[in-house]
């Protein structure tokens, strides 16, 4: 069981209160995961990474065991940690502002 943690707009867009619990197959990366979250919420297709080039969107972020990974490559396997669902994987909405 992975444990993914949204931002409250999407939280609210997807209809949900609290962490999103997926299941994934196979290796645990943020493409599988992202693939998995939109699969179940499509409403969020297109927030988190283009719908055409599934980049991620410029102003979210990705962390995974207190490190930012927005710019791992999709494809790593994320720490068995967020694996087991023992760490969840969020994505934030970048801040900006002094």
């Amino acid at each position: 069981m992975i444990r993914v943690v949204l931002p409250a707009h999407l939280r609210a867009l997807a209809r949900v209160n609290g962490e999103v619990t997926l299941e994934i197959e196979g290796p645990v990366t943020q493409r599988a995961i992202l693939d998995a979250l939109e699969a179940r919420y499509p409403m969020l297709r297109g927030t988190v990474r283009d719908h055409v080039t599934f980049k991620r969107r410029a102003f979210v972020r990705f962390f995974a065991c207190e490190q930012d990974r927005s710019h791992d490559s999709p494809d790593g396997v994320l720490p068995d940690a967020v694996a087991t669902g023992a760490e969840p994987f969020l994505i934030v909405g970048a801040m900006a502002g002094g």
